[in-house]
This record gives structure tokens, C-alpha cells and sequence, in this order.
């Protein structure tokens, strides 16, 4: 018994921590490929491109964070990710943004 608590123990903490490193490095990807797709494909002097992705991207990280612990899973958190930042790196690629 005291075996499974502490099984457990550590699953709900690798979860967490699986979530934790979804939330902070690929919420960061996510806005930051959506900044750059944002500022690339807006048809405004770059300045105003530029910062007008930053400020998508204030706003897509924590909604990227929140996902990452909402969903059901840390597998879960981690494809939503993918799929997330999927659209705006085609965008990227389509527009001709990446080097």
C-alpha cells in the first residue's frame, strides 16, 4: 500500500512537472512563432508589424499555460502545443520567414 502511495506520489509530480515544462518552453515557442508569422504576414510598416505580434504573443502565452494545465494530460498539454504552434511555423514557411 505504502508502495503505490508513493508511486503515485511521483507520477502526479512528473506530471506536473511534464505540464510544467509544456506550459514554459512550449507556450514560449507557440508565441514566439506566432509573433513572428503575425509581423511577417501583416501588410504594415515593420514597426508597427513587429509590435503588434508582440502583443498577440502577451496574449497567446498564457492562454498557451492555461491549456497546458487544463488539459486532461501532459501528453494532451504537449500535442495541443504542437498543433498550436503547427499553424503559425506553416505560416512562417509559406511566407518565406524562415531562413
Amino acid at each position: 500500500m505504502a508502495d503505490a502511495i508513493r508511486t503515485s506520489g511521483w507520477a502526479y509530480r512528473g506530471g506536473v512537472l511534464a505540464r510544467a515544462v509544456a506550459a514554459i518552453g512550449g507556450g514560449y515557442a507557440v508565441s514566439a512563432l506566432t509573433a513572428a508569422a503575425i509581423a511577417t504576414w501583416l501588410p504594415a510598416p515593420r514597426v508597427e508589424a513587429a509590435v503588434t505580434g508582440t502583443l498577440t504573443a502577451l496574449i497567446v502565452y498564457p492562454c498557451a499555460v492555461m491549456w497546458c494545465f487544463a488539459a486532461r494530460s501532459a501528453a494532451r498539454a504537449w500535442v495541443g502545443l504542437i498543433v498550436a504552434a503547427a499553424v503559425p511555423a506553416c505560416a512562417l514557411v509559406l511566407h518565406g520567414g524562415v531562413a
